[in-house]
């Protein structure tokens, strides 16, 4: 099944701590239905300083679950991904706007 969140999105999260926020999609794990968002879901990791980089503190983004993402359309506001057949290309279009992504 073609994937309605890709890399490089802009997304807005629905559920959680931080719900409200919106960022843009690094990278997608589809086997485990989790994308990592700049900005969302970061925790602190602690790290051993070594002879090429300090050590301490570091904020880490951790995966999101894809369900709690939804797509930010040209409006700015959230908006569910549907799909259809334009010529002979299939297209991820904003059901809120109809516009193609």
């Amino acid at each position: 099944m073609a994937a309605k969140l890709r890399k490089g999105d802009k997304v807005v999260v629905l559920t959680g701590k931080d719900k409200g926020k919106q960022g843009e999609i690094t990278s997608v794990s589809p086997k485990d239905n989790k994308a990592v968002v700049e900005g969302v879901n970061v925790a602190i990791r602690h790290q051993r300083q070594t002879a090429s980089s300090q050590g301490g503190r570091v904020a880490k983004a951790m995966p999101i679950d894809l369900s709690n993402l939804a797509l930010v359309d040209a409006n700015g506001k959230a908006t569910r991904v549907g799909f259809r057949v334009e010529g002979d290309k299939k297209v991820r279009y904003a059901k809120t706007t109809g516009e193609a992504i």
